[in-house]
């Protein structure tokens, strides 16, 4: 949670960031099964190493036919995702035309599936799990105001990118904005971190400058800065070389990047690769919806909802609420009103937030809540 008095920072990263690759080829991957079949089973993996791309998983399609077209279909998307993040050179990232794909699909297990999808057109967990959601009234859209301020570093660098009107911008970049709370509230920025990849040539003082005038001035404006608010722009200097040629990326691992950025807590699983019958995708948009009910309805200015599930099974194992200045007995009373409004199924779940449709590729940039660019289903109130 964020402090009563004290400071808190929250990171974002760019679509281009090697581990968000990874989670877009992965939810890229999901659209085009959803888009063939609503009711496919997807759990997908990326890894990116240098010039070399391995997309694996388990999937499962009612017609063979329908797996084997997406797996077809695997190397033009990881070089379409690959363009759109920004990158063209295996000098400098990775070279979308030319770098090693590798596919390695598994249909599902059947022991798995017989315990999803249930007779009498039940759907069980598809896995165990535990997962949260949180809202709070710090932000119009009820989310942390460090990890807001942190994706809108990071829209605004992807957007001056793409103008191209900055083009000696590169693809890979990470934000960080740090708060000052007190009585519970933001009141003021302390201080941004901004690292981003750029062109060889440009002289290191010309990119602070534009950072600082470009990116950072038009999110954080004067207003908002401390007194001995400070910038850290490419703090190690020269960051010529990026995305899978500087790093390795892998599905999953900006899972609080994906979220509230460390203000509330995160469940077992990462979201991006998942079909909506993985709860610990689902369960947790589920939570957040809940969550952002109670803020919402006026019941309390902060939210934190658990869910918990084990495999196979419909019903959640456990429920809990626990909003900001309530009583025990005043989250048991949410909670029931809650249970007693909105089915928590996996089934329930994916029916009233519409979730078997191929919404997810632009949630794996710039968060998966709070998301103000975006309709979608979790963030309606």
């Amino acid at each position: 949670m964020t402090p009563h008095h004290g400071l808190f920072t929250s990171e974002s990263v760019s679509e281009g960031h090697p581990d968000k690759l990874a989670d877009r080829i992965a939810d890229a991957l999901l659209d085009e099964f959803l888009r063939l079949e609503p009711d496919a089973r997807v759990a997908c993996e990326t890894l990116l190493a240098d010039q070399c791309v391995v997309v694996a998983g388990e999937f499962r399609t009612r017609e063979w036919a329908g797996f084997r077209q997406v797996r077809e279909q695997t190397v033009p998307l990881v070089t379409r995702v690959l363009r759109e993040a920004g990158y063209g050179s295996a000098a400098t990232g990775i070279d979308p035309d030319r770098c090693e794909v590798q596919v390695r699909f598994n249909r599902q297990s059947g022991d798995i599936a017989q315990g999803v999808d249930q007779a009498g057109g039940q759907i069980g967990a598809g896995d165990q799990g535990l997962m949260f959601g949180y809202a709070c009234d710090e932000t119009p859209a009820l989310m942390p105001a460090p990890i807001v301020f942190a994706h809108r570093l990071m829209q605004r660098h992807a957007g001056l990118r793409r103008g191209g009107h900055h083009p000696w911008l590169g693809p890979d970049a990470k934000s960080q904005v740090t708060f000052r709370y007190q009585e519970g509230r933001p009141v003021a920025v302390t201080a941004v971190v901004l690292s981003t990849m750029h062109h060889a040539e440009m002289a290191m003082d010309a990119v602070r400058a534009l950072v600082s005038q470009e990116i950072i001035a038009p999110v954080i404006p004067a207003h908002l800065r401390a007194p001995d608010y400070r910038e850290h722009i490419n703090p190690t200097g020269r960051f010529t070389v990026g995305g899978p040629k500087g790093d390795t990326g892998v599905t999953g691992r900006k899972i609080i990047v994906d979220t509230y950025g460390g203000a509330a807590p995160h469940g077992g699983g990462a979201f991006s690769g998942k079909d909506p019958s993985k709860v610990d995708r689902s369960g947790a948009y589920m939570a957040r919806f809940l969550a952002k009910q109670v803020v919402a309805r006026g019941w309390a200015p902060r939210c934190l909802v658990q869910l918990a599930y084990a495999i196979g099974e419909p019903e959640p194992v456990s429920f809990l609420v626990a909003a900001a200045g309530c009583t025990d007995a005043r989250n048991a009373d949410i909670a029931a009103a809650l249970r007693e409004e909105f089915d928590l199924t996996p089934a329930g779940i994916m029916a009233c937030l519409d979730l078997k449709r191929p919404i997810y590729y632009p949630t794996a940039a710039y968060g998966h809540f709070g998301r103000e660019d975006l309709d979608l289903p979790w963030e309606v109130v």
